[in-house]
């Protein structure tokens, strides 16, 4: 199992589970449960929610689908970005344990920058680190000034991650913010790695270039897309998966390596940002 170093050296899978969209049916809540369980076994130990997602639903659905597992799970939420307060912050955490019926979360992100100063936050969580109710805590969707800015507040390097949307189509970090967190040896944690659903996945699934790949792994054009996120150094990834077959599909990408001549024809199908 590929792996990626935290600042401070402990290590998470490079591949996760994203659960935005999942605990709001409750037909499919026996399969989604089903699924995330299925994705530890494989070693997908890493699962990320936020109390935005169902407001509050998937982080019901991950208790459950952890229980007796909590073990094994290197657990992930997020805060709203007008819950970063400092005693806000320490009501949500609260709110977000007891639904997944945890004592403590492994990681706690900002969701997106709010009106909240910065300051505040990083004392929020500070204080609940101090309390043992989260190890580590991070930052979603910044960019490079959002996240130097946050750096250079006192507490504020000790960010263990930057979660952001990066895919083959959407290769914007690469500019900047990648190269940066890599210099800094912080990690990036990418949504939508397969892109979001509609058209532009499609798209990308059946693009031609990528489909050629994947038959010369004997792979799914899927596998492809997850397998070049997690090529790039200090990456993780956190697709969704919606059924079992899903979740088996998504692991199976750690088996694949790209060649510099994959790496080349996806870059000339989809160019990083000049």
């Amino acid at each position: 199992m590929k792996r990626v170093a935290l600042p401070g050296g402990e290590e998470v899978p490079a591949l996760g589970m994203g659960t935005w969209m999942i605990g709001e049916d409750a037909a499919r809540r026996s399969e989604e449960i089903s699924t995330l369980q299925q994705g530890i076994d494989l070693g997908m130990t890493l699962i990320d929610t936020a109390e935005m997602y169902g407001d509050g639903a998937s982080e019901k659905l991950v208790g459950q689908a952890i229980r007796g597992r909590r073990d094994r799970v290197f657990l992930v939420s997020k805060v709203y970005p007008h819950n970063a307060g400092r005693k806000a912050a320490q009501l949500a955490c609260e709110r977000s344990l007891k639904r997944l019926g945890v004592d403590c979360l492994d990681l706690y992100l900002l969701h997106w920058r709010g009106d909240v100063p910065f300051t505040e936050t990083i004392e929020a969580f500070v204080a609940l680190q101090a309390q043992g109710k989260i190890r580590h805590w991070g930052v979603s969707n910044f960019d490079l000034d959002d996240l130097q800015a946050w750096c250079d507040l006192p507490g504020g390097d000790a960010v263990a991650t930057n979660q952001v949307l990066y895919n083959l189509t959407r290769r914007g970090i690469e500019w900047d913010l990648l190269p940066w967190c890599q210099q800094q040896q912080m990690p990036v944690m990418a949504y939508c790695p397969l892109a979001q659903a509609g058209r532009l996945r499609d798209g990308l699934l059946n693009n031609s270039v990528v489909t050629d790949i994947a038959r010369a792994h004997n792979a799914t054009a899927a596998q492809i897309l997850l397998a070049w996120v997690i090529s790039h150094e200090g990456v993780m990834a956190i697709p969704k998966a919606g059924t079992v077959a899903h979740a088996q599909e998504n692991a199976a990408a750690l088996n694949i390596t790209l060649s510099a001549e994959d790496l080349a024809r996806l870059d000339n199908a989809f160019p990083a940002p000049g």
